[in-house]
């Protein structure tokens, strides 16, 4: 199954879809199979559990037939979920860019980006002219169905609800400009949890570097998800899927989600070691790594700063998600 959320007459409005072309209003279905009021949103549906997605499912084979179907090639999308209580993102989590790394990650590294970034299916991304480089992040995104703390990793697919895509825009203009700073750390403070990460040049050298993502990872429509969250049951392995992604309609990158360094099993219960997780969290699994065709190094090879492309991506059983990317003048 596959939902949805759209704008119709100004009311943001879960939907469920019925063909590439067509959904019905999750308040129609409802009402055409006399189950009562239907959940105001998708993140409702997901807190109501799983009986009540039970009871969509078999509305969708009962009462389909006399309901009005919406045409939503044009609609007004938004994110299917639109305001989760959080938003991860897993850091450098493809095979091919941790091969740079000066020392690999030995578990997930997170960040949060706010839900204020969330944008829908055919929303522009917007870059500022003071955002400087600014790069696509073409990832698997996991919804989490009910409430969860220290899952272990062979339990944690009972804990997804379902799957989208999603773009992880990310401004290193910004994190550079604003948000990373280096400092010189005493002597007599440091200690082997401050350098192990890193390199040294000799021992001498004590800099530390901090950098932090929120803006750069954060801003208004740096968060493109959907169009669909497709339910759980329709995914056999979130592990192998393919992800294309295409600038303009040319191919920007072809990669899959066996090359992630850690598996969605394990983000979730690395994640769930300090974060009480809830119904309707997004992980965002990492971005692609392989690049193709006029894009050799795939995302990192378009600098959205300097070009105003659409941005698509496909995920295998998912669909795809094209956003156009808009520049305005930062005041």
């Amino acid at each position: 199954m596959k939902l949805g959320t759209i704008v119709i007459k100004g009311q943001s409005t879960p939907i469920v879809r019925v063909d590439e072309e067509t959904a019905v209003s999750l308040s129609d279905l409802y009402q055409a199979a006399s189950l009562g009021a239907a959940p105001p949103s998708v993140l409702a549906l997901i807190e109501a559990g799983p009986k009540e997605l039970e009871r969509v499912r078999a509305a969708l084979k009962t009462a389909l037939g006399g309901i009005e179907k919406i045409d939503i090639r044009n609609a007004d999308w938004q994110a299917p979920v639109t305001r989760p209580s959080k938003i991860f993102g897993v850091a450098f989590n493809n095979q091919a860019l941790t091969e740079i790394a000066h020392v690999k990650p030995t578990v997930p590294m997170f960040f949060l980006k706010p839900p204020s970034a969330l944008t829908g299916h055919n929303k522009p991304i917007l870059i500022g002219s003071d955002y400087g480089r600014t790069i696509p992040e073409l990832e698997l995104g996991v919804i989490i169905g009910k409430q969860g703390k220290n899952i272990p990793a062979d339990r944690a697919r009972d804990y997804i609800f379902g799957y989208t895509i999603v773009n992880d825009v990310t401004s290193t203009g910004l994190k550079f400009q604003y948000d990373a700073i280096a400092i010189d750390l005493a002597p007599n403070n440091v200690e082997p949890v401050h350098l192990n990460w890193r390199r040294r040049r000799d021992a001498n050298d004590n800099e530390l570097y901090f950098t932090y993502h929120t803006r750069s990872k954060g801003a208004d429509s740096f968060g493109p998800m959907g169009p669909w969250l497709t339910t759980a049951d329709e995914v056999a392995d979130p592990n192998d899927l393919e992800v294309r992604a295409y600038a303009d309609g040319d191919p920007l990158t072809v990669d899959s989600t066996k090359n992630y360094q850690f598996r969605v099993e394990e983000i979730i219960a690395e994640a769930s070691r300090y974060f009480t997780l809830e119904p309707g969290d997004i992980f965002h699994c990492g971005t692609t790594g392989k690049g193709v065709g006029k894009y050799p190094r795939g995302h990192l090879s378009l600098d959205l700063s300097r070009s105003e492309p659409i941005v698509s991506v496909e995920i295998t059983g998912l669909g795809r998600l094209s956003n156009p990317v808009k520049h305005f003048k930062q005041t």
